[in-house]
Parts: structure tokens; sequence; C-alpha cells
């Protein structure tokens, strides 16, 4: 695996042991390689964690090998890497890593973390987002360019309510994330409904290419629009992130004339640095705005008032929410004689 070595950045060294193991075997990127790439988009990546409940998604043993999720602080995490205390909604709670720091990234990377899934809030306000987080996911039959022509409406949509701006990325996937810097004024609950309104206006423009649907077997050949991962404890792989895929593809951030011409397979470990180094960080000016959610909560009360739309289902491990319907699979809700939403 090779003796450890030492690396700098923002003025902190951290020890990386065995930097020559495999970590992606089809493109034969080591452990250093993916430490060098964490090092190259430093400022980026830390732009988009500072200060936010980061869990890690981790692979010890490369891409190939086992992985969990470490939403706890590590035990061995260094006394310069801040924590939240944060609440799942489970009632239980735990001290999550904070990174303040380019070296904090490094040192996650020295314990197998491809992946950074911040939270939508800072740590001086942990139950206030400030990020309005819209995940456009291609359901089976469609592709990253579907993805983009809902983008595109998604666009005019933010502007047309609130004259909100999104800031565009891939997932490292087939999809596109947009994230809205907002106002922290708001809970998640009422961030989710906001995120539920776009999702809703959105499938009014765009019925055959867009659902909101919550059950797979609803939504067809659409894209569809994830409204519970602005639910507490869910979160989106960060800006830069590599992706536990065998490429070694990166979560991008893009500029909006971009997101029609890019695809996720231009943006990789190999690749994303060279880009870093001639545009820099091209969301670096998202934490210079924040935006109201007042139009899209006035659009969410027309929609109950006006069309009886309420409440959608949340995620299968979440407690019964006060006004959700009925978590039940509409297949199995006709068999049993009962109705969903």
């Amino acid at each position: 695996m090779g003796d450890a070595v030492e690396l700098e950045v923002g003025g902190r060294t951290v020890r990386l042991s065995s930097p020559d193991k495999i970590f992606f075997p089809e493109r034969g990127f080591t452990k250093l390689d993916l430490a060098r790439y964490y090092i190259a988009v430093a400022p980026g990546i830390l732009r988009a964690l500072r200060n936010r409940p980061t869990t890690l998604e981790r692979y010890p043993d490369g891409v190939t090998g086992e992985n969990f999720f470490q939403k706890r602080a590590p035990k061995n995490m260094p006394d310069w890497i801040p924590t939240a205390h944060i609440t799942f909604p489970s009632g239980r709670s735990a001290d999550e890593m904070c990174p303040t720091e380019e070296a904090a990234v490094l040192w996650a990377a020295q314990f197998g973390t491809l992946t950074f899934h911040p939270w939508p809030v800072r740590r001086d306000d942990v139950d206030r987002p400030d990020e309005l987080r819209i995940d456009l996911d291609p359901q089976p039959g469609t592709d990253y360019d579907d993805a983009v022509r809902a983008a595109g409406e998604l666009r005019a949509v933010l502007e047309e309510f609130g004259g909100l701006r999104g800031w565009p990325k891939t997932s490292g996937g087939r999809g596109l994330h947009v994230f809205v810097p907002i106002e922290p004024r708001w809970t998640f609950t009422q961030v989710r409904r906001a995120a539920i309104a776009v999702g809703r206006e959105m499938e009014r423009r765009m019925p055959d290419h867009v659902t909101i649907k919550w059950w797979k077997e609803e939504r067809g050949e659409r894209i569809f629009i994830d409204y519970n991962q602005t639910a507490r404890d869910r979160t989106i792989a960060s800006a830069y992130s590599v992706r536990p895929r065998p490429h070694a593809p990166v979560s991008a951030p893009l500029r909006w004339d971009e997101v029609g011409v890019a695809h996720p397979q231009d943006f990789d470990l190999a690749t994303m640095p060279a880009r870093f180094a001639e545009l820099g960080d091209v969301h670096a000016d998202m934490d210079d705005h924040a935006f109201s959610l007042e139009a899209l909560l006035e659009l969410a009360r027309r929609d109950e008032h006006d069309h009886g739309l309420g409440d959608l289902p949340y995620p299968p491990e979440y407690p019964k929410m006060p006004g959700e319907p009925k978590r039940v699979q509409p297949s199995r809700a006709r068999k049993d004689g009962t109705t969903t939403p």
C-alpha cells in the first residue's frame, strides 16, 4: 500500500496512510489520487460544506468494498474540526462534523470518505435551513437530457415566484440538483412545503415530463422532483463530491449556460481539477444571496385552499407527520379498498 505520506492544505498537515491503495479499479485511481483531488478543489468543496453538519459516505477499501454512512462525528476527529448537535426525525440526536477548514475534507478522505452529504443548515441554527434544494431525478426511460429540459422550466418557476435564483449542478449520476440560498427563517416542514409547491407547479406546466408522485409505480417515464430531499435528515451530495461509481464521477457545479451543453460524463476525479484551476468555483457567489420563500409558501396555501392539495407522503422511516396522507402504496390501497391522494 506504500508508506504513509503527509499532505498540506490550508496551513495544516494531514497524514495519509496507504496512499497507493486502489480506490477505483476501473480507472486505477488510488487513495492518494482522491486526496489530491480534494486538495485541488478544496476552496470549492469547503464553500459547499462550511459550517454545515455533514454525513460522511465512507468506502475504506475503495468503491468496490463495503461502505457506510457515518453521521456521528468519529471519536478520533481532531479538535480543530467543530461539530453541531443535530436531531433526527426519530427523536435521537448526534454530534456531526462541521468542516470549517480545507484540511477537514482531506482528513475525511484519509478515512475513505468519497462523498460528503451536508445538511441544508449551518451549525449556529440547525433547525432552520438556509438552502432550498431541488432534486431532478430521472426515472427509468428518461435521462440527463430530460432533466435539463425540466431544469429550464424550473429556472422560470423560481424566477416567477419570488425572483428566486438557483445554482445548478450535476448529481454525479443522471440527474441535476438546483440549490437556492434562502433566509434561515423557516422550519424543515415549511421548506419542504415550498419544495412541494415547486413540484406541483412544474407538474402543471409539464405534466408529461415531470412528476411529484412519491410512489414509483405512479411516476412513469418522467423526471421526479424529489420533494422529500428537503425533509429533516435527508441530504444531497455536495458540490465537488466524488460519487461511488466505477468511473469516479463528481457532482459538478455548472453555470446555467452550461446546463444544456455539458454532460455528467464530462466531470470526474481526473477532469475536474483542470476545470477548477481554469474557472474556480462557479458557485462562489451563492453565499452572497439569501432569498425569501414567501411567494412559494403563498403558492402552497393557494394549492391547498383552491385545489384541496395538502401534504404528501414522507419517507417510510419517518414517524407519521401531522397532516400527512395515508402512507400506502396505491396498488395496495386499491387492493385494500382504500384511497390515496
